[in-house]
């Protein structure tokens, strides 16, 4: 419908298009302009590129090195609670960063369950801080969605295809070479492109299991120079070396993800008749409980530490949620103001403009827009008086790419199905949005704003550098009891950031899904 008239107005979508990107650039372009003249990269800042660049590629490669028998297994096995495990695998994404580094410092850390029980035989405590601290932690978030990637893989593979190489008695080797190798030649690169992407612009993680210097991202890098040095010109050229390599990932990943898959079939359930001797019956079942307790027991140490600290929590704990409650429910509502619009208009199939313009949140770094908003407001207002709508703004700018790759299918399928018949209807653009694509699309307006809130929620980064001693988010608040070692209290306070995200996510993902038309 490129070439027609369209039932729906594209010109509130490129407007909001048009507000993210003056919004990500503008502030890119204000520090910039603020600096002072910079000497260029100096030690400091080509050894924060080299730790990015080889915890990203150590990261990648982990998390879809151990995704492939993990996604295989769950692929070849029919058991009780495989769609609930299935479900949970997205849990780690929507789980808030702080959170989940206090979960794997309980397990993993010094003092940790794993410590303890190399203790019993012997062996020194693990060293969780440092390289493999970060690359532990980003393989804990990114592994399920490795698995869920290529999982996908294999359920596109016609059931067809599985019927007859069980019939020409195909198994073992042959099967993986004529079917699954094919099949990971076009999914695998696109997935370890994707989360190269994700872990170039690792702030959170590497702030608290850097460990020291020797372990700086690009994006703590940034946050330094500003915070400690205020070095306007080394964070405007961190910035532009982070936002030519994320953008230059995320190009590759989209490049990756396309191809000719195994076309269609008849649509029949998929089942397999490899895999079924004992041997391979044992080794699914093993990367099943593995990649299970792996993510499970972080989870579980949260929840069974924070039960004790939850009731001793101190009051400034309940006012940082609160504020949290705030900041997210402000994100949600302005990224739907951003994504709707923009989906429509991406759906109409002419404006490819808006959707890149929604891919540049993911690459963009988070501080330098605050720094760039804290530069601009900086001669009107007290930038740490604005710190919570700032917050808000950046966490739904960031949120934007994700809700957009949720939204946008849904638009096109609406427009592709409903847009003649509301032509010739003579329907008008206000009706055909509330009347047509708002409720078709109400499951995925719920997610996209349950993905939204839970992220703002389990934020912590711009709302580091406007913070004072009064205003604090959960998440900050958090940081701060880990920092002053009180750690019953952070686990508290980490078991209701828990409940108030996943809570979040539950109420508008249900919200959604309620009487929503199919």
């Amino acid at each position: 419908m490129a070439g027609r008239a369209q039932p729906v107005n594209p010109w509130p979508g490129i407007s909001a298009a048009a507000l993210v990107a003056a919004l990500i650039l503008g502030t890119l372009a204000a520090v910039a302009l603020r600096a002072e003249a910079t000497r260029g990269f100096g030690p400091a800042d080509w050894s924060a590129l080299r730790f990015t660049l080889s915890q990203a590629a150590l990261s990648a490669g982990l998390s879809v090195a151990l995704a492939i028998p993990v996604a295989r297994a769950l692929a070849r096995r029919r058991f009780t609670g495989r769609r609930l495990l299935i479900a949970l695998l997205g849990a780690p994404f929507i789980l808030p960063v702080i959170v989940a580094i206090l979960g794997l410092l309980q397990v993993f850390g010094r003092a940790g369950w794993v410590s303890d029980l190399l203790g019993l035989i012997g062996l020194p405590p693990v060293q969780i801080y440092g390289l493999h601290g970060v690359v532990l932690a980003h393989v804990f978030f990114n592994l399920p969605l490795a698995t869920r990637l290529i999982l996908q893989g294999w359920q596109e593979v016609p059931s067809e295809r599985f019927r007859l190489a069980a019939q020409l008695r195909c198994e073992g080797f042959a099967l993986f070479h004529l079917i699954e190798a094919p099949m990971l030649k076009r999914v695998v690169p696109g997935a370890l492109a994707v989360i190269f992407a994700i872990c170039l612009t690792s702030f959170a993680v590497a702030l608290t299991l850097g460990g020291g210097p020797r372990a700086t991202t690009i994006e703590l890098a940034i946050y330094q120079a500003f915070t400690y040095d205020f070095d306007l010109g080394r964070a405007a050229l961190l910035s532009g070396l982070q936002l030519v390599l994320t953008a230059t990932a995320a190009f590759v990943a989209l490049r990756l993800s396309r191809g000719d898959g195994f076309g269609s079939g008849l649509d029949r359930a998929i089942r397999r008749w490899d895999g079924t001797g004992r041997a391979a019956r044992l080794g699914d079942g093993c990367w099943i409980v593995l990649a299970g307790a792996f993510l499970m027991l972080p989870l579980a140490s949260v929840m069974i530490s924070g039960l004790g600290g939850l009731m001793h929590l101190p009051i400034q704990v309940f006012q940082a949620a609160l504020v949290s409650i705030v900041v997210a429910a402000a994100s949600t509502a302005l990224l739907l103001a951003l994504a709707l619009p923009m989906a429509t208009a991406i759906a109409t199939g002419r404006y490819g403009i808006v959707e890149i313009t929604g891919i540049l949140g993911l690459a963009a770094s988070p501080l330098v827009i605050g720094t760039g908003l804290f530069i601009l407001i900086r001669p009107m207002v007290d930038p740490t008086a604005l710190a919570l709508p700032v917050t808000a703004t950046v966490n739904a700018v960031m949120a934007l790419p994700f809700a957009l790759r949720i939204l946008v299918p849904a638009a096109r399928q609406s427009v592709g199905r409903y847009g003649r018949l509301a032509l010739s209807l003579d329907m008008g653009e206000r009706a055909f949005f509330t009347r047509i694509l708002l409720p078709r699309m109400r499951p995925q307006i719920g997610f996209a704003a349950g993905l939204t809130a839970a992220l703002s929620m389990g934020d912590l980064g711009v709302i580091a550098l406007f913070a004072d001693a009064e205003i604090a988010t959960l998440p900050l608040q958090l940081y701060r009891l880990m920092g002053a070692y009180q750690m019953q209290a952070a686990a508290g306070a980490a078991l209701l950031l828990l409940i108030l995200s996943m809570g979040a996510f539950w109420m508008f993902d249900r919200g959604g899904r309620w009487h929503a038309e199919a």
